[in-house]
């Protein structure tokens, strides 16, 4: 038995873990069976959701003609995190989490295929796309900080940070597979069969949640207990905890600025490199191929615990990899630049989640992983509106720029706020 020391994101406790010699394997959280059938279930689930993913934006985009417009579709998808994150902790810290998914997933299997027949018939219009994404918005709302909470009850601390570099490996696998299917798919069969994929694809992830007998399972609380207070407990726990608000604050702006691909990378790769379908569907692939990579990196880098260097640092890269988009005019080094931004970006977001859970209490952990939610999802919808409104005005290019520029700064605004802050509680003292 190997004693290995877990970091916290300001290096200043430690918690002391014995672990097996085998603490290098990268896929050390697979000898638990409960999460081999989750992480295989996903493998398939996450192939069809970025085939919609690079589906959706293109068939609104193609509709409107409007990157604004575009823009409103990834708005009206996140923005019911933006409100109800909160009283989904609520619900999380109530009820098992294993059967809050199966609904979770069999709702986004019925959605999905409802917008995969509007498709098919073509019969879909602009508002089908709108209600749809609002209503996966709503879903997701409820089945993100589920799973990421669930992850716990299936491996515990100790393969948690493996686990979940792992769940970002397969997500990103799906990432380079799932935009390279769907550029192919909607080249040749259409665009429709992305949408009646995906929909298909959630059944992988319910059949296997009727093999996962969680061990770790967190006593759900007691629901007698009213849910406004339920909600502000849990924003008082995370108040008295440096190490959440100063990572959960650094998500939400990562989270507003730096996942805006989606609304700026369709507009880039038809007006600025002239490609079609299948050159954004590959975009989108190396994207994902630098977040499978920075995903692996993070598996083989889990025994070591949370980081904080990529806490602190990896924003500034992000930053500087979207300005550098947006001088690219040549395919290949915009695909170059998009796996790097792909490779920290995983990194960046995979360690501010187990950062989180290393530090959260179970019985918190429905609640904190909500607001984990809402500042990573639910902050997009400003950060779309902002995107998609730089892009529709002054193009794509600015948009890439804009984003960059705007963690930048945002990010140098806390510092100084933290430095200011620092220094009255030493004048204090």
């Amino acid at each position: 038995m190997t004693p290995v020391f877990y970091i916290d994101p300001e290096g200043e406790s430690f918690l002391e873990k014995n672990i097996e010699d085998s603490s290098n394997n990268p896929f050390i959280a697979l000898r638990h069976k409960n999460f081999a059938f989750y992480l295989t279930g996903m493998c398939f689930s996450l192939i069809g959701t970025w085939m919609q993913n690079v589906a959706q934006p293109w068939l609104a985009y193609s509709l409107t003609q409007s990157p604004f417009l575009l823009s409103l579709v990834g708005i009206l998808q996140f923005l019911p995190m933006l409100f109800f994150s909160l009283f989904a902790g609520v619900i999380i810290d109530r009820f098992p989490k294993k059967k809050i998914l199966i609904f979770t997933q069999s709702a986004s299997l019925l959605i999905t295929f409802v917008l995969a027949i509007l498709v098919w018939s073509g019969r879909v219009q602009y508002w089908h796309i709108l209600i749809a994404a609002t209503c996966l918005g709503f879903v997701n709302t409820l089945d993100m900080p589920t799973r990421q909470s669930f992850v716990i009850e299936m491996v515990g601390k100790e393969d948690l940070l493996n686990a979940i570099a792992l769940n970002s490996s397969i997500f990103n696998a799906a990432r380079i597979l799932g935009p390279a299917l769907a550029g192919m798919v909607m080249g040749y069969v259409g665009v429709s069969a992305c949408f009646f994929i995906n929909s298909i694809s959630f059944a992988a992830v319910i059949i296997s949640l009727f093999f996962i007998k969680p061990v770790n399972e967190a006593l759900p609380q007691k629901k007698d207990i009213n849910a406004l207070h339920s909600i502000i407990e849990g924003l008082k726990y995370i108040k008295q905890s440096d190490v959440l608000i100063k990572t959960l604050l650094t998500t939400l702006i990562v989270g507003a600025f730096g996942m805006n691909i989606n609304v700026i990378l369709p507009v880039f790769t038809k007006l600025v490199l002239h490609q079609g379908e299948a050159g954004f569907g590959f975009l989108m692939s190396f994207m994902g191929a630098g977040s499978f990579i920075g995903s692996m990196f993070m598996a083989v880098m889990s025994r070591r615990g949370p980081q904080s260097f990529i806490i602190r640092f990896f924003p500034f890269l992000i930053s500087a990899l979207l300005i550098y988009n947006s001088f690219t005019r040549l395919y290949f080094l915009l695909a170059i630049g998009l796996a790097a931004t792909g490779f920290c970006f995983v990194s960046f977001s995979a360690t501010a989640n187990s950062t989180i859970q290393f530090n959260t209490e179970d019985k918190y952990r429905g609640r904190v992983m909500s607001v984990y939610t809402l500042v990573f999802g639910g902050s997009t919808p400003i950060g779309n509106f902002y995107a998609g409104l730089i892009t529709e005005n002054f193009g794509p290019s600015a948009g890439f720029f804009s984003c960059g520029m705007m963690i930048i700064l945002l990010m140098l605004l806390v510092l100084i706020l933290r430095k200011k802050h620092e220094g009255s509680l030493k004048q204090d003292l």
